[in-house]
């Protein structure tokens, strides 16, 4: 399996009240794939996995399954610190129909080496059956997983991609001048996302999409066509819109955004709070400036 194209880390939108918010998740979903994005992540950290109960991961991704329809891969979040619990919920969404994948982050707090990160890996991938795509965030897991231990993992049939959120261009571009051709090299944020696929990169896992699918899937689909006149303009155009969804912790301003595009609410389950009002005028003035604010008055969260 080859990834490429541009993919979204999908929000989990959720009611005033905290619940899981199925018809506001389903139009997100469409909107999406009608937008041209190529890679579905449901339940990942801009999902807020780690609020989600058991039975709630299980309902979000079903219903990106079934929203999706076929239309494209759908690797569902599955991340956690303990090796044998990851295993354990690996093999539980992997029974989940019409799965294609699952993603799976550093394992965190415990802060393992090499050694321990590449055995824990390999413990999940020899569990399940479904292609895994790996996540290097280190910012957020205090882990970074080198070059050298991602190589020895391709080796492990069913390990096709990363999902490279490390910031460290140099260790990047050491990944991707050393990988097999068969393995995908995506950039994990939004900003690297020319430069990691200038250096052989197969395309993104976006943040910014879940607001403007559009021009983030043909950004990208321009850069890896070569077309680097249109991508750059695309990327001037929208660059201060990626990097403003990370003025405060993710995903608090990506759902202030979708907010203010009414789309779903900005509610965020505990420990992430909604954005500051100086954040949030500062997002309403990017959007205003490049002319997607609807008329109508965005959806809020409650004030707390």
């Amino acid at each position: 399996m080859k990834l490429q194209g541009c993919g979204t880390a999908l929000v989990t939108p959720f009611h005033p009240n905290g619940s899981l918010d199925e018809p506001a998740l389903r139009s997100l979903v469409e909107s999406q794939l009608a937008q041209g994005v190529s890679l579905l992540i449901p339940c990942g950290t801009t999902g807020e996995a780690s609020t989600l109960t058991e039975a709630e991961t299980h309902r979000v991704i079903e219903i990106t399954i079934e929203v999706a329809a076929g239309r494209a891969p759908i690797f569902a979040g599955c991340t956690h610190n303990a090796t044998s619990q990851a295993v354990h919920n690996a093999k539980r969404i992997a029974k989940i129909p019409n799965l294609t994948g699952i993603l799976t982050a550093n394992p965190y707090y415990n802060r393992p080496n090499q050694e321990g990160q590449y055995q824990h890996f390999r413990a999940i991938a020899e569990a399940v059956h479904l292609p895994i795509l790996l996540y290097n965030i280190p910012g957020r897991t205090a882990t970074n997983l080198l070059p050298e231990t991602v190589l020895r993992l391709t080796e492990i049939p069913n390990i096709v991609a990363i999902k490279e959120s490390s910031g460290v261009m140099g260790q990047i571009t050491e990944l991707l001048a050393n990988a097999p051709s068969t393995f995908s090299v995506l950039a994990g944020d939004d900003a690297l996302a020319l430069p990691v696929i200038a250096l052989g990169g197969t395309g993104l896992v976006s943040v910014a999409s879940n607001a403007i699918p559009g021009p983030m899937s043909l950004m990208i689909a321009a850069a890896l066509s070569g077309d680097w006149v249109t991508a750059r303009d695309l990327n001037k155009r929208y660059y201060a819109l990626m990097q403003a969804h990370f003025i405060e912790p993710s995903p608090a301003p990506i759902k202030a955004v979708l907010a203010l595009l009414g789309r779903c609410s900005e509610t965020l389950r505990l420990p992430m709070v909604p954005v500051t009002e100086a954040t949030r005028t500062k997002l309403e003035a990017i959007l205003q400036g490049l002319n997607l604010l609807p008329s109508a008055e965005p959806t809020r969260a409650p004030k707390t």
